[in-house]
């Protein structure tokens, strides 16, 4: 019969055994645990700074797509932020069928030239502006494709001008307070709309008018013809009266 003191014993010891290799496991875990988390670290900083890099470098090419001309006048207004230079709304294009914008140009802000009628006027009080267009042909050209995407269908990335540094870009007012161009466009076809029913407002009051002027001329003239025959039976009543009392006469003195 074995001893009970011995049985405990070889419990203990091989409790202890147990517990010695469970925590050389745990030990293992623990060195593997912080290489993992760096390499997860690591990779997360580099997509972080890959996505960076690629926003930086991206610029417009033809067959880019946006969802609207705001998205693509946003995307432009950053590129020329980015590169140096600001942005001016330029062109559009409707459709003849039911007047839509089917195209749209944004420009460098030194596109075209200014009108001479402004540069040479004599009637000029003070010093002109200084000059601020200068032909720069720096552009994208928007086409809306099957009523959904706006299209870069053109690209002129040359500037015939010094750019700035981006960090002297003006800003020109908060995104928030600049009206959208699919708001623009759905003011101006109201207000379009109020113009045209304004003027056939217009044109019925001037039928109306015209018709009841027209009515009174008409009372005018019957009236006119009437007073003329008044008028004119007068005058022969009178011419009667004096033939009677003429021929009256001519019998007392013969």
């Amino acid at each position: 019969m074995k001893n009970p003191s011995s049985l405990g014993f070889v419990s203990d010891e091989s409790d202890s055994d147990m517990q010695a290799e469970a925590y050389e496991e745990h030990e293992r875990i623990e060195d593997k645990l912080p290489n993992n988390l760096d390499l997860c670290a690591g990779e997360d900083d580099k997509m972080v700074e890959q996505s960076v890099m690629a926003r930086e470098v991206l610029e417009p090419y033809i067959g880019m797509e946006f969802n609207t001309r705001d998205e693509a006048r946003e995307f432009y207004v950053a590129y020329g932020r980015r590169t140096g230079f600001t942005v001016r709304i330029h062109h559009n294009r409707r459709s003849r069928v039911n007047n839509q914008v089917i195209g749209q140009d944004f420009v460098c802000s030194k596109e075209g030239f200014r009108a001479k009628k402004y540069v040479y006027r004599k009637d000029r009080v003070l010093p002109p502006p200084p000059i601020t267009r200068e032909g720069c042909q720096a552009m994208i050209r928007l086409a809306l494709r099957d009523g959904a995407k706006w299209v870069v269908t053109k690209f002129v990335k040359e500037h015939s001008h010094k750019l700035m540094s981006p960090s002297k870009v003006p800003w020109r007012g908060s995104g928030k307070h600049l009206v959208s161009e699919d708001e623009k466009d759905k003011r101006i076809r109201e207000l379009s709309l109020e113009l045209y029913n304004e003027r056939q407002k217009c044109k019925r009051r001037c039928a109306a008018y015209e018709e009841q002027l027209n009515m009174i001329l008409k009372d005018l003239e019957k009236h006119t013809e009437h007073m003329s025959k008044k008028v004119s039976d007068i005058v022969q009543s009178i011419r009667e009266i004096e033939e009677e009392q003429s021929n009256d006469s001519d019998k007392e003195w013969s």
